[in-house]
């Protein structure tokens, strides 16, 4: 299991995220919602220790970290937890296969990516540069860069900002097999009925704290006035 305990995180004294509990079940999928500025990437920054919380701990298993690092600890969770951000940074001087086999290097538990580039229907450009692509593509690449790795847990931030309705079928579809064979996934998401159907947790953060957590029933009954604002206001946008 991964967990964040009490976990804060600041920028420029501004305090991002106030003492968050968050878990990432192995076997399970759990979605973070809340509004733009409610810390949800900052907090998949944290979780994944790629950037250091300023306090609190986080357990990876059996390790435990706590923070502020006591000396000059160096943490690589990588690659048991694997991130896939907005920004997908591929390197715009490789073909989307490249990107992919580069962060295999020396890693002996990868994946074979046929695998992954047939699930992902990626065949007809996986062979083209990221500026050749769609946004949409660029995104199936990136998630395909992550799963390669065969991490224990995946955390996803808006991966299916710029898919079609068919293309995030079939992404869903996959992370339901990836759940079912253990995978813990962490999924931060827009999409309430992607989070719904997806979904055996459901996480709401605001202004850098959990106001509400639950199964799916809380997209349709939650509990905490804030969350049930929240809900009204994007299902009245969609």
């Amino acid at each position: 299991m991964l967990i964040g305990q009490k976990i804060t995180k600041e920028y420029q004294g501004q305090e991002i995220l106030k003492g968050v509990d968050i878990k990432v079940e192995s076997g399970k999928i759990t979605s973070l919602i809340g509004p733009s500025g409610s810390g949800k990437t900052t907090l998949i920054r944290a979780l994944s220790m790629l950037d250091l919380p300023v306090s609190g701990e986080i357990i990876l298993n059996k390790e435990k970290y706590k923070f502020p690092l006591q000396g000059n600890s160096i943490i690589k969770p990588w690659p048991k937890v694997s991130v896939v951000f907005q920004q997908l940074f591929l390197w715009p001087h490789l073909t989307l296969r490249e990107n992919i086999l580069l962060s295999l290097d020396d890693l002996k538990n990868s994946r074979d990516i046929s695998e992954l580039i047939d699930i992902l229907q990626m065949g007809e450009f996986i062979d083209r540069y990221p500026n050749q692509v769609s946004l949409g593509q660029r995104q199936r690449a990136a998630l395909a860069r992550a799963l390669a790795l065969n991490p224990e847990y995946l955390l996803l931030d808006e991966i299916t900002s710029a898919l079609d309705v068919e293309q995030i079928n079939i992404i869903l579809n996959y992370l339901l097999v990836l759940r079912n064979k253990g995978m813990g996934i962490l999924i931060v998401t827009h999409l309430l009925n992607f989070a719904q159907k997806a979904s055996d947790n459901i996480v709401f953060l605001d202004s850098g704290k959990v106001i509400e957590t639950g199964g799916s029933e809380i997209l349709e009954k939650p509990q905490h006035e804030r969350t049930k604002k929240f809900l009204s206001i994007v299902k009245q946008a969609t």
